[in-house]
């Protein structure tokens, strides 16, 4: 099979779950640790079978990694380099093989080291990666990737909505939308044009017209009149509330101590690279 080259534009398909996870292990830590990349076998290993920030859990060998690496080099998404010494590294062209942005990747990144998730959760995790700070900000990313079959809505838009990649193997779609959306299969949303911009049903005069009257004097409010009634003050939260906020912090930062023991591992493989090369 001969190799894509990634400078012809978006050449993305279906791709198999070995491939999927070591494709956004390198786009994951080409963007939260550039100083560790492009990564070594080793490395890439260790990331993918890292427990924080994946799903499903995998223990992949050296070899399963090796045969993903070479499918997505046959595609185009991946290049084979000579490192240091005898050490080959690996690095990502997510960016031309997607044909996506900084912030789409980091949505599309998540997505294939997670899985399907609603759109709080993506952002809140894409965000590691890239600054997506509201919702607002994430729903033109992803109507964006959904028009362009890169993402699919499990469950229908709205809130709580589900999505997932569309990365999958027809087999593995059906699974995924027969554990999150029932076997149904949603009817992706149009994208929404932007409303033009209309005139004022009556527009004010620019100057008075000869014979018309003069306008009258504007209105002078009363001392004490408010034309809006003040805002009640905000409820301060409850007791349940605060818990959810003190369980979700928890939840956050054992998330950051699993992302430390794997940055961990992962310098601990760069190390026993080095010392194969220095004592081979």
């Amino acid at each position: 099979m001969q190799a894509v080259d990634p400078t012809d534009g978006p050449k993305w398909q279906a791709i198999e779950r070995n491939e999927r996870r070591v494709l956004g292990v390198l786009v994951e830590k080409a963007k939260t640790t550039p100083a560790g990349y492009p990564l070594s076998l080793n490395s890439l290993r260790t990331g993918c079978n890292q427990k924080s920030n994946r799903f499903p859990a995998m223990e992949l060998e050296e070899h399963h990694v090796e045969d993903a690496v070479e499918g997505l080099q046959k595609l185009g998404a991946v290049t084979r380099l000579q490192g240091d010494g005898r050490t080959e590294k690996f690095r990502h062209h997510a960016y031309e093989w997607f044909g996506v942005d900084k912030y789409e990747l980091a949505v599309m990144t998540e997505l294939l080291l997670r899985g399907a998730q609603t759109l709080g959760e993506l952002r809140a995790r894409a965000s590691r990666m890239e600054a997506i700070k509201t919702q607002g900000d994430l729903q033109p990313i992803v109507d964006a990737l959904v028009e362009r079959g890169l993402i699919i809505y499990l469950t229908p838009p709205g809130r709580g909505a589900m999505v997932t990649h569309n990365l999958y193997q027809p087999q593995e779609l059906e699974k995924v939308q027969r554990e999150h959306g029932g076997g149904q299969v949603v009817a992706q949303p149009a994208p929404t044009p932007s409303p033009a911009p209309q005139a004022p049903a009556n527009p004010p005069p620019t100057s008075a017209r000869p014979n018309e009257a003069p306008s009258a004097a504007p209105e002078i409010m009363q001392p004490g009149f408010r034309e809006d009634p003040p805002r009640p003050p905000a409820p301060s939260p409850s007791n349940g509330d605060w818990k959810a906020e003190v369980d979700k912090l928890r939840g956050e930062l054992a998330e950051l101590r699993e992302e430390y023991k794997s940055e961990v591992a992962e310098l601990r493989a760069e190390l026993e690279d080095v010392l194969r090369q220095l004592t081979g």
